[in-house]
């Protein structure tokens, strides 16, 4: 049984659909999204960056 501790954040500016390319072999890649998804939470904000649109109005 699992017990809930302190929670985290990852955050990443790569999608997760290229998170396997990136960390080679695939069955790492499976055990590794496996524990970060189950009961996860997840966001994903698509769009310009903010920054970016900060920037070009100063």
């Amino acid at each position: 049984m699992w017990l809930r501790g302190p929670g985290f954040a990852i955050l990443s500016q790569l999608p997760v659909a290229s998170w396997h390319g990136l960390i080679g072999d695939s069955t790492i890649a499976d055990a590794i999204m496996d524990r970060i998804v189950y009961g996860a939470h997840r966001i994903e904000l698509k769009g310009e960056s903010l920054r970016k649109k900060m920037h070009r109005v100063s």
